[in-house]
């Protein structure tokens, strides 16, 4: 590996204690914003479903299983967006998370196996012009070929590499955590795109009752689970403020 320059790792440029790593769909939100896409306006729930346990008990490789799911809907771009604008929400302690760490020096990168246009066009809905200040590093989408992304059945995805994943969210973190002196670094998700972050970080916050707290538990990964950013939020303040360390964070199924 070539050495890592500062623009491979932007959350660094503040020099912080911490980093917040997070998956956004599911996790940042209360919903799935691809979920809700294929379910309504895709193939529908019982093949999304049929895909997520494919990927999680039988080693399909996930980008297989989501790009199937993209190509099933055929919505003009600009109508998706505008359905998941008015549909998705802000998990409702994250605002205030972000607000703290906005004041703590605590960047805050989301890795999604999602969609640059629709994760920025909600972070900018619900933060405003504070949005910008969270890095993101996801695949993105693009015109099929004659077509306009505001056509019908006129997008596809664009995927972040060329791993089984889509976007392997482990590049991008062992960027930081193969430094010296790194930060403490923590991340957040609930579903079968964060396997392989799952044991990339310090401390693993996954979502309760999803995908993830199974495949930690398979996998034998430490893990503490979350209900919302409330929770979360409380957690990361006591390592910030050195009352716990990320290892004694991880304490399994807590938040049920």
């Amino acid at each position: 590996m070539g050495s890592v320059t500062s623009s491979d790792t932007p959350a660094l440029a503040t020099n912080p204690r911490l980093i917040f790593f997070t998956d956004f769909d599911g996790t940042v939100t209360t919903h799935d914003s691809n979920d809700y896409m294929t379910d309504n306006l895709g193939f529908g729930l019982a093949l999304r479903r049929q895909g997520n346990q494919d990927v999680l008990l039988r080693g399909r490789p996930f980008r297989d299983s989501f790009q199937e799911m993209m190509d099933s809907i055929k919505l003009p771009f600009d109508q998706c967006i505008a359905t998941l604008r008015a549909t998705i929400k802000l998990d409702p302690g994250f605002r205030a998370f972000f607000d703290w760490c906005r004041a703590n020096n605590v960047p805050i990168v989301v890795l999604s196996g999602g969609m640059q246009p629709v994760i920025r066009s909600l972070l900018e809905m619900w933060l405003g012009d504070e949005a910008r200040h969270i890095q993101v590093v996801s695949n993105d989408v693009a015109p099929r070929e004659g077509k306009s992304i505001n056509d019908e059945g006129g997008w596809q995805i664009r995927f972040h590499d060329d791993s089984i994943h889509g976007h392997d969210k482990s590049i991008e973190i062992r960027k930081y955590s193969s430094l010296p002196d790194r930060p403490v670094m923590l991340y957040a998700g609930d579903g079968v795109s964060d396997l392989s972050a799952a044991k990339e970080t310090d401390l693993l916050f996954a979502k309760a009752g999803k995908d993830l707290v199974t495949y930690c538990e398979m996998e034998k990964v430490p893990f503490v689970t979350f209900q919302d950013f409330t929770t979360i939020h409380e957690t990361v303040r006591e390592i910030h403020e050195g009352k716990l360390t990320a290892k004694d964070a991880a304490l399994g199924r807590i938040h049920e």
